[in-house]
């Protein structure tokens, strides 16, 4: 996907957050840690740094929801980040993005920490992240 296909698809997606744009995708893309994983109708970027992946964004595209897709692209990263030597992946959350959260406890993620009021609401107001990890096995 290019950053302006990722840019629109995650403006369809995101609904706790402002978007990222097209040159905040094509910035990340560009440094030589980050990590794009695609499935049809969604993709997960991150990076990995050492044995460590740090999941950025991750969009599935809400016509598709609930299919599986954001499922399938979190899995997929895993194994990409797994063979790019990452032996765990950790990620932040808007704590009220519940469907997000549910996402990743599913998929074997465990709260590890909070940041109070780190994000910014639309109204003003701020909402806490959520930091979430999970040990990545090879296999």
């Amino acid at each position: 996907m290019s950053p302006a296909e990722l840019s629109a698809l995650a403006a369809r997606a995101y609904r706790h957050m402002q978007p990222w744009s097209e040159a905040d995708f094509a910035a990340t893309l560009d440094h030589p840690t980050a990590l794009l994983t695609t499935v049809d109708g969604a993709f997960v970027l991150g990076r990995v740094i050492a044995d460590e992946a740090e999941i950025l964004a991750l969009a599935s595209d809400p016509d598709g929801q609930r299919q599986g897709r954001g499922r399938a692209a979190l899995a997929a990263f895993e194994q990409d980040a797994i063979g790019r030597g990452a032996v765990s992946v950790f990620l932040e959350v808007a704590a009220e993005n519940a469907p997000a959260r549910g996402l990743y406890v599913v998929c074997g993620y465990v709260e590890s920490g909070r940041r109070k009021g780190y994000y910014r609401r639309a109204d003003g107001s701020r909402d806490d992240a959520l930091l979430m990890t999970k040990a990545l096995t090879r296999g």
